[in-house]
């Protein structure tokens, strides 16, 4: 299997409002970057959003390093929370709906595809690639037209 490093990361301009996502997808040396935009949306809904697209965006089965600063998307995986969810109904500890079970779901079925290690990184800190992420994802915010009200 090959070995691949992923990068990601979700803005949002307002929680909810405009909102972008990027990833850096590094294999054999080659780095790949990819972003995306949604104008009503959430962080939360941005930061799996780029997790997803950066999956949806290899073809075969690998070995993947995902480094995130997202706690709410790698605490999801790390401390169990999506396998209790699923258990529940899609529901909470404390029995609320859970947020975004469309996105989790979509992300639950691409990940299942390739081995994953899931890593937390400090946001807006001294990772490189952390930075670009967020980069993209604003970027992708910035470029959208202003319309006038």
């Amino acid at each position: 299997m090959k070995n691949i490093e992923i990068y990601t990361d979700g803005a949002c301009s307002g929680n909810p409002g405009a909102g972008g996502w990027g990833a850096v997808l590094i294999y054999a040396g080659r780095e790949k970057e990819i972003s995306g935009f949604q104008a009503d949306t959430t962080n939360n809904r941005m930061e799996l959003m780029a997790v997803i697209k950066a999956l949806e965006a290899i073809t075969e089965p690998c070995n993947i390093k995902l480094y995130s600063d997202s706690a709410y998307v790698i605490n999801a995986f790390k401390e169990g929370w999506l396998e209790a969810w699923q258990q529940n109904s899609w529901r909470t500890s404390t029995k609320k709906e859970v947020k975004n079970p469309d996105l989790w779901q979509a992300l639950l079925c691409l990940a299942q595809k390739h081995n994953i290690t899931w890593i937390k990184v400090k946001g807006h800190s001294d990772n490189v690639y952390n930075n670009r992420c967020d980069t993209l994802a604003t970027g992708e915010i910035a470029k959208q037209p202003i319309i006038p009200l």
